[in-house]
């Protein structure tokens, strides 16, 4: 698992994409240089304290850190540190565990 030196903020999740090798229809592995989409999965590298509800109780994540998630296409935030790329994410953004 991954360590990252982020630790987000109230209702937020940092994600640690995972990277997938394109292959042609043939079977060719194409480089890193090929446009490619990005993986809508990662991994849960930390979350936050939880989201607030207007009554000030804080609501507990279903997700927990480890756990590799489908989340959707353009409800994160981009963030590089250190050379690596992590997603800051709210818990919304997330669609499914894969088990």
């Amino acid at each position: 698992m991954a360590q990252a030196k982020l630790t987000p903020l109230g209702g937020n999740i940092l994600v640690k994409p995972v990277t997938e090798e394109a292959v042609s229809e043939s079977g060719i592995v194409l480089p890193d240089t090929v446009d490619k989409e990005r993986s809508q999965r990662g991994e849960i590298i930390a979350l936050g304290s939880g989201r607030v509800t207007p009554e000030g109780k804080t609501i507990p994540f279903n997700v927990k850190v480890g756990d590799t998630v489908l989340f959707k296409k353009y409800s994160n935030e981009e963030v590089e540190v250190d050379g690596e790329e992590y997603l800051i994410m709210s818990e919304d953004a997330i669609l499914a565990i894969i088990n």
